[in-house]
């Protein structure tokens, strides 16, 4: 104990002994506390660098801010810009490192232990003192989620690397996905970010590589490539899973090689594999370049239930700290770096920052679908298939009274079967099990009451067309122009009023011409707009002048003719009472 101490000591910068934490000035530097020192401690929310500070000592970084209101994010593009183009990194390739999975797993609390790395990689005691609290990312115990948004380091690092050449380091925290206010798309949104950004994505897992974890995995990928443009390879680079808590190290050995062997055989395609899970399994190696996998001891007892554990050594169990000190290595060690690369081509610092607004934008738009949880897609499957079914019902039975060759009926005898038939459909609909509750479901009765609606216009339409005097009543309107132009023409001529005569006749030709372009539209199918519009014009005509003038004329004759019965009834009565009386 007191020679780890000692040693922990002898690697903490105290005082003079201090790292340099440059600035996008390159003539001024800033001295902070390495991330392993005990002076350090957790930082709060209000330590987090935002654009409008100058930060004066190494501390976490919100770069994608969420608005739980809204359930949407935001990128603090003053903040990544501030951090990635600086003088001395904006054209080095960038080395991004992130983890990712469900809240509450330690993912800050293994970030700290990378960060201990990469201020010590030199010391063979890197991982420092055994009464040395961890600090860095903010992590601490309990059951509540502590990371929102995405965060990184505000200190890039800038490695040499075997072949000479330099690389930014970027370390990368994420929220943790299913907690109790984050939706399916929020998990999604944050899972997919990280993933599109990182060239090293490490999901992180409790205990074991279940199927969900599969499948969550295919829908949050699948999320992400949606929103990338078209691309000729695997999207994605390399995915850690490190399984946490691993309990079967008699099956598999903790570390690579074991979780080599587990891995292999929990993404193993069968022929005797449903055909679900085969699918899972090709998605996955369809996505990314590179599959690992880490198996990783307990931690502790006091680790997991001691609320007064700070992250000392001490109360690490041993088979923990040594498997960590294969793993942090191994993702950061000069020779392991994997740079980030999109389509094949290496990316700088200064194009990272262009790539998380191009991303941010796609996510904060509505291009994308929704990802769903597995319930509220299965509910709209079959919610959608009790519609479709109770849709098919009416519209095969309307078929059988209206469809196709069947004669023309009245409309009201149409109308009265429709209602006979939607209620029919409706009873169908509801009489089938389906998942969502009924609040859920009756959205989706709306949806079908709306659709067969729908519909019925349709059969309306159809069946009208089978009317012969429907189907003539544009040309009939337009001869009737015709003869009354006609008419009129002839008369304004008679009493020498040739201007309007002229003018009626003018009328004459173009409905003549309007009818035979009709004919033609008819016959030959081609311009139907033009077709459309005429029969509009003559509907108008024929509703708005002809209609109301018949009505008027017939009302007319009515009135007469009642007046004339009238007048012819009582002048017999006169007349038949003279006839007595005489």
């Amino acid at each position: 104990m007191a020679e780890g101490d000692e040693a922990a000591r002898r690697q903490q910068p105290h005082e003079g002994l201090r790292h340099r934490w440059r600035t996008s000035d390159p003539n001024t530097e800033v001295n902070h506390v390495s991330s392993t020192t005990s002076i350090g401690e957790n930082y709060e929310d209000d330590d987090l660098v935002n654009s409008d500070k100058v930060t004066k000592k190494p501390c976490p970084v919100q770069i994608v801010l969420a608005h739980e209101d809204d359930h949407k994010f935001e990128l603090d593009e003053k903040a990544l810009e501030k951090l990635l183009l600086q003088e001395h990194l904006r054209e080095l390739n960038i080395v991004v490192v992130t983890v990712a999975g469900a809240f509450r797993k330690g993912k800050s609390f293994l970030l700290d232990f990378m960060l201990r790395y990469m201020y010590n990689k030199d010391s063979p005691s890197w991982i420092g003192g055994h009464n040395e609290p961890l600090t860095g990312f903010t992590w601490r115990g309990g059951c509540e989620r502590e990371t929102t948004g995405i965060q990184v380091w505000s200190e890039v690092f800038v490695i040499d690397r075997p072949d000479g050449t330099k690389v930014a380091v970027l370390l990368m925290d994420t929220q943790g996905a299913f907690d109790s206010q984050s939706t399916i798309k929020d998990c999604a949104t944050v899972f997919a970010l990280s993933t599109m950004t990182s060239s090293v994505q490490i999901y992180n897992l409790s205990q074991n590589i279940q199927e969900d974890d599969l499948q969550h995995l295919q829908l949050f990928t699948e999320y992400g490539r949606l929103a990338m443009e078209e691309i000729y390879q695997k999207p994605f680079q390399t995915l850690m899973f490190l399984v946490r808590d691993w309990s079967y190290p008699y099956e598999h050995s903790y570390g690579l090689d074991g979780g080599k062997q587990f891995l292999e055989k929990r993404l193993q395609v069968k022929q005797n594999q449903h055909e679900e899970l085969q699918n899972v399994r090709k998605h996955i190696h369809n996505c990314f370049s590179n599959l690992h996998c880490f198996l990783l001891p307990h931690p502790g007892r006091e680790v997991a239930t001691s609320c007064k554990f700070d992250g000392r050594l001490k109360d690490i169990d041993d088979d923990f700290k040594r498997e960590l000190q294969e793993l942090v290595p191994l993702l950061l060690a000069p020779e392991n770096l994997v740079e980030k690369e999109i389509n094949g081509a290496k990316v700088t610092c200064r194009a990272l920052v262009e790539y998380f607004k191009a991303y941010i934008k796609i996510y904060q738009g509505e291009e994308l679908p929704h990802p769903k949880s597995m319930l509220q897609a299965t509910a709209e499957a079959n919610n959608l298939a009790a519609v479709a079914g109770a849709k098919d019902t009416y519209s095969k039975s309307m078929e059988e009274i209206c469809g196709g060759d069947k004669p023309y009926i009245a409309p009201t005898d149409l109308e009265r079967k429709h209602l006979n038939l939607k209620e029919i459909a409706l009873k169908q609909f509801r009489s089938v099990k389906k998942m969502g509750g009924n609040e859920f479901c009756r959205s989706y009765q709306d949806k079908l009451e709306a659709e067969i609606e729908e519909t019925y216009a349709n059969f309306v339409k159809h069946n009208e067309g089978k009317n012969i005097f429907q189907a003539a009543r544009t040309p009939a309107t337009l001869l009737v122009v015709v003869f009354a132009m006609h008419i009129l023409a002839g008369l304004f001529g008679f009493i020498g009023l040739y201007s309007l005569a002229v003018l009626c006749n003018l009328v004459v030709g173009l409905a003549l011409i309007t009818l035979s372009i009709w004919v033609y539209v008819k016959y030959s199918g081609e311009f139907r707009e033009v077709g459309t519009m005429i029969d509009q014009i003559a509907a108008a005509l024929w509703e708005q002048v002809f209609l109301p003038l018949g009505d008027n004329l017939m009302k007319e004759n009515i009135k007469q003719s009642v007046t004339k019965s009238i007048t012819a009834g009582l002048t017999d009565q006169s007349h038949h009472a003279r006839l007595k009386t005489d």
